[in-house]
C-alpha cells in the first residue's frame, strides 16, 4: 500500500466523490462496531452449542454461524476500512492488492445474501418435512451432507461471480471516484480501488447481470419462501384440533417463533439490499441532482442488515437470549 499514486492515468471508474459529514461517519462507525461484536457474539454462542451439545435446531444453527460469519467478515474486511477513510487517513493500494480486495469484498458480500436466503429456505423446507425427518433434526448423526453441501456451493460458487473483480479493477489516486458501482462491491472508492472495466458498455453489462442474478432473485427468493413458511404454518394450525397427536403439529408453536424471528430478519434484509440496489442502479443509470445523496442512502442501507441483524437473533434464539441474560446480571 502507499501514501501517493504516481500514476494519472484516466481510468473507467472515476467521476463523482462523496462527501460524508462528521454526523454520519459518527452514526456509520456505531453501526460497524454493532455489526462486529453482535455477529461474533452470534458466532461464539451458537458455535460453542453447535459443538458440545446435540441438541434440536442443530442445523438451523449451522446455517445462522454461517450468516453471522459472512457479515462478520464484511464488517472487518470491508467496513472497518471505510471508517479509517472516513478518519481521514489516506491510503492507496497497488494494482495488485486493489484486484485482490475487490474480489474478497464482492465474494464476502455474495455469500452474505445468499447465506440469507438459505435460511429461509431451510426454514421452509423444515416445515414440509414429514414427521419421523423432523424428530431426527437435533440426533447425533451430524449435520446432514446435503447441509454442508450447500454451505460449500454458497462460497465456490460466490468466488466464482467473484472472479471479473479480481481481473476488472485497479487503483486510483486521491481524486478517484466511481462512476460505476454494484452493490455487492464498495460503495466508494476505498483504498483508491476502483472498477475499471474496458469500456462503459462491459461495465453496465456485467452490473445489469449482477443485479438480476445475484442481486434481484435472492430477494424475490426470500419473500416467497418466507410467504410459504407463514402459509404452512397456517394450515399446520387449521389441522391441530384434527390431529393434536401429529408430530409435525406439535412443533407448530415452536415453529411459529422461529418464522417469526426468520420473517423478522428476512423483511430487514430486503428493505436493507432492496434499499441499496434501487440507490445504486438509479446511479448506474440515471445520475442527475439526487446522486450524492442516493450514494449515502446506499452506503447506510448496506450496513443496515449486519448491525441489526443480530439484535433480531438475540430477541428469538434461546441461547443468545441466556447469554446476554447471563451478561447483564453479571
Amino acid at each position: 500500500m502507499y501514501n501517493l499514486m504516481e500514476d494519472d492515468t484516466e481510468l473507467v471508474g472515476m467521476g463523482l466523490r462523496v462527501s460524508v459529514s462528521p454526523v454520519q461517519t459518527a452514526f456509520y462507525i456505531i453501526l460497524v462496531f454493532m455489526g462486529i461484536l453482535g455477529n461474533a457474539t452470534v458466532v461464539g454462542v451458537i458455535g460453542k452449542s453447535v459443538f458440545l451439545e446435540r441438541g434440536r435446531g442443530r442445523n438451523s444453527d449451522i446455517i445462522i454461524i454461517n450468516m453471522a460469519l459472512s457479515s462478520l467478515l464484511v464488517s472487518v474486511m470491508r467496513n472497518t476500512l471505510l471508517i479509517i477513510s472516513d478518519l481521514g487517513l489516506e491510503l492507496y493500494s497497488s494494482k495488485e492488492w486493489c484486484q485482490l480486495l475487490m474480489g474478497v469484498w464482492v465474494w464476502l458480500r455474495s455469500v452474505n445474501v445468499w447465506s440469507t436466503l438459505f435460511l429461509s429456505a431451510f426454514h421452509l423446507q423444515t416445515l414440509r418435512r414429514v414427521a419421523p425427518t423432523i424428530g431426527n433434526l437435533g440426533g447425533l448423526q451430524g449435520p446432514p451432507l446435503s447441509l454442508l453441501l450447500g454451505l460449500g456451493l454458497i462460497w465456490i460458487l460466490n468466488y466464482i461471480y467473484s472472479i471479473p473483480a479480481h481481473m476488472f479493477s485497479t487503483n486510483g489516486d486521491a481524486n478517484s471516484t466511481e462512476t460505476l458501482m454494484l452493490v455487492s462491491s464498495t460503495t466508494r472508492p476505498l483504498l483508491g480501488c476502483v472498477w475499471n472495466f474496458p469500456t462503459i458498455f462491459s461495465g453496465l453489462a456485467y452490473a445489469t447481470t449482477s443485479m438480476v442474478i445475484h442481486e434481484t432473485i435472492p430477494i424475490i427468493l426470500m419473500a416467497f419462501t418466507n410467504l410459504g413458511s407463514l402459509y404452512t404454518l397456517y394450515t399446520h394450525g387449521r389441522r391441530r384440533s384434527s390431529e393434536p397427536d401429529a408430530p409435525v403439529i406439535k412443533r407448530v408453536p415452536a415453529e411459529r417463533r422461529a418464522a417469526k424471528v426468520i420473517l423478522a430478519l428476512i423483511m430487514l434484509f430486503i428493505v436493507s439490499w432492496g434499499t441499496s440496489i434501487i440507490s445504486v442502479n438509479y446511479f448506474n443509470y440515471n445520475r442527475g441532482s439526487t446522486a450524492e445523496f442516493l450514494l449515502v442512502i446506499s452506503r447506510f442501507a448496506n450496513i443496515i442488515f449486519i448491525a441489526l441483524s443480530p439484535v433480531v437473533l438475540a430477541v428469538g434464539h434461546r441461547r443468545l437470549r441466556s447469554f446476554l441474560k447471563s451478561m447483564l446480571t453479571h
